[in-house]
């Protein structure tokens, strides 16, 4: 079974409220040192615990969750090197 106390001290998880983290351990991202990695982001809004039915909607709202994982991490857009959209 997945244990999250044995991350490495050294990173940093951070979280937004998804059903995910709390069962299985996952992390919206994780700072490793100068490296901020930021995965499985959706258009969920975890302030309502809501997903809007409008596509653009969703478009806005997972670039709002990204950007608040990357303010968390102590990052921003402007620092991203990488990006890969499914």
């Amino acid at each position: 079974m997945w244990n999250p106390d044995r991350m490495r001290s050294d990173r940093q998880r951070i979280s937004q409220g998804s059903e995910f983290e709390r069962r299985i351990g996952y992390s919206r991202a994780i700072v490793d040192g100068r490296w901020v990695f930021v995965a499985g982001t959706t258009g969920f809004d975890y302030s309502t615990m809501t997903i809007d039915d409008d596509v653009v909607a969703q478009v806005e709202q997972t670039l709002r969750n990204i950007d608040d994982a990357l303010t968390q991490a102590g990052s921003c857009a402007a620092d991203v090197v990488r990006v890969r959209y499914l």
